[in-house]
């Protein structure tokens, strides 16, 4: 059995042994604390996006391709947008956006958070890193289907990927841990060393689900992910794997604010220099600081190279 660094965070894969049932469980606590350490959200609000966090690294382990899943929610409630990020690297930033003065119980509920008036929405990109051309980013929308984001993200995995997905997940001002299991085709890959047949596949799927099911949400917080391996699946056969390590990182760059600003259009950016005298932007992210003053400005409109060559990141104007 694997074992975690304390203080890192750690996603462990694991498999039923003969049977197409794989899992995952995550502990990405010290992430989750970054996150938050650059904003000042309401508690439903943690709750929601730091299950989200957990989810987002969980669905990103399984990819197959160089690139990065992006989860949002778009609310029509007081919250307006969640969003998660992670790249095939298990680096991971993550926002949310309210609507001013918003007011939030402690206890509200994603209904009441998101989906106030039944048009929330919920969409994962996958977007590559290295496209080819007119490549374009797969992007799957769904409307918010779900009490809870664990139902949610199942609902969306079995109406869009067809795949049978159960996930707990707990996440608090201090922890994000979660528990993902899926059960996999029973034919094609690599025929099973034991072939067993599709009935037995499925007991094997619903006895985990059924064991993965007594795990409580407070038990999730509570509890290391070695520990809870252990407490969950003593009696299985299971093959585990080496541990992954998730971890904060921001993707933000001068060149990518440079691009949203050409983006606005000239109109809007020369409104914006009437007005100041310069035009600063802060990533919801991370929170860094761009800074853009008159000249820089009218580069990046009279050039097509890459912001960055224009003027390095240490160079903005404060």
């Amino acid at each position: 059995m694997s074992t975690t660094t304390i203080g890192q965070d750690t996603l462990q894969k694991f498999i039923f042994d003969n049977a197409a049932v794989r899992g995952e469980l995550i502990d990405i606590s010290a992430t989750w604390r970054e996150v938050q350490s650059r904003h000042h959200y309401p508690v439903a609000v943690k709750k929601v996006l730091g299950q989200m966090t957990a989810a987002a690294a969980l669905l990103s382990a399984n990819l197959k391709f160089n690139g990065s899943i992006i989860m949002q929610i778009h609310g029509d409630g007081p919250v307006r947008l969640l969003v998660v990020e992670c790249d095939a690297d298990l680096r991971l930033r993550a926002t949310a956006k309210l609507n001013p003065d918003a007011a939030i119980a402690d206890d509200a509920t994603l209904t009441a958070l998101l989906n106030e008036h039944g048009k929330g929405r919920f969409i994962i990109t996958l977007d590559p890193l290295e496209k080819v051309p007119g490549q374009q980013p797969y992007q799957g929308i769904v409307p918010l289907d779900g009490d809870d984001v664990s139902t949610v993200i199942e609902n969306y995995m079995l109406r869009s990927e067809q795949l049978d997905t159960k996930l707990w997940l707990a996440a608090d001002d201090n922890v994000s841990r979660g528990l993902l299991l899926q059960k996999l085709p029973h034919h094609g890959g690599k025929a099973e060393a034991t072939p067993v047949s599709e009935e037995e596949a499925l007991e094997t799927w619903n006895r985990a689900v059924m064991l993965g099911s007594t795990l409580k949400e407070q038990e999730l917080l509570d509890t290391g992910i070695d520990v809870l391996i252990q407490r969950l699946f003593w009696e299985e056969t299971i093959r585990v794997f080496d541990p992954l390590h998730p971890q904060f990182h921001c993707s933000c760059t001068r060149e990518k604010v440079g691009n949203m600003l050409k983006m606005l259009g000239r109109e809007e950016i020369d409104s914006v220099l009437a007005e100041q005298g310069h035009v600063g932007v802060n990533c919801d992210f991370c929170g860094k600081h761009y800074e853009y003053d008159q000249v820089d400005c009218a580069q990046l409109f009279a050039s097509n190279a890459p912001v960055e060559t224009l003027l390095p990141a240490g160079e903005a104007k404060h």
